[in-house]
């Protein structure tokens, strides 16, 4: 019986600015739908590690590999057409495009259509069809005529992650989508990421450590660029490490 390749494995990855070691040697494996969150304080290396598996940076060193195969030196567009998408700590989006816009691009951008120039994105029916699907499964419906720029930034953030799954991704990676966020925001984007598609693998970066635990299945802790420890969220939990610099817990 064939074995099926973890979505995403990381094998040594490091990358160097200089003399200074931002990510080293850090290994990751998460299998396919996986719910797995990465923590750690300001400077660990999270959104370092984030841009080093889309290809927004190289790797200086190890191995990048999706389903099994090797992406370690594909550009970003490259990775994104083999499944992965992601969101930024800063909204990405078209501020003066309609939410329907935005997303209508979104749907677009992995489809061999975008070339056809002349050809207006409200003419294609499919994709005004998915469009109009995403933005009520994410309760968007009702903004879809309002320029971006003009909704509250909660409901920026929810375009956001609805824009990395309009591509149908395989691994999806989120850079804190609840940063800034209202009490109330935060819930409903909780809610949001409860309700994603389980075939879809998610690799979220999060500093709440509520959240964390609620989401993840398995939890990676970052210090100083490398993996402090990596598990079950229960064994992360207990680790006297963790609790100490993380959870403000300190034995003995």
């Amino acid at each position: 019986m064939t074995q099926t390749p973890p979505c995403l494995l990381l094998e040594n990855v490091s990358r160097d600015f200089g003399g200074l070691r931002a990510v080293g040697n850090v290994n990751l494996t998460i299998a396919p739908g996986e719910r797995h969150v990465l923590i750690g304080p300001n400077g660990a290396g999270k959104t370092t590690l984030f841009h080093l598996i889309s290809g927004e940076l190289r790797a200086t060193e190890g191995k990048i590999a999706l389903f099994g195969a090797d992406v370690t030196a594909l550009p970003p567009h490259r990775r994104a057409a083999r499944g992965i998408a992601r969101t930024f700590q800063i909204t990405n989006l078209f501020p003066n495009l309609t939410v329907m816009e935005n997303l209508l691009l979104a749907c677009e951008a992995l489809e061999p259509r975008k070339f056809s120039m002349l050809r207006p994105l409200s003419s294609c029916a499919d994709l005004n069809q998915k469009a109009a699907s995403l933005l009520k499964e994410f309760g968007l419906w009702e903004l879809r005529a309002e320029p971006a720029k003009n909704i509250s930034y909660g409901d920026q953030r929810k375009v956001e992650v609805a824009l990395s799954v309009a591509g149908r991704p395989r691994l999806l990676l989120l850079d804190e989508p609840m940063a800034g966020l209202s009490t109330g925001e935060s819930e409903s984007m909780q809610r949001l990421l409860h309700k994603l598609d389980p075939a879809i693998t998610v690799l979220l970066i999060e500093h709440d450590m509520d959240v964390a635990f609620a989401f993840a299945e398995n939890i990676t802790v970052l210090y100083q660029g490398r993996v402090l420890t990596s598990g079950p969220k229960d064994q992360v939990r207990a680790n006297p490490t963790v609790q100490e610099i993380y959870l403000g817990v300190h034995a003995g």
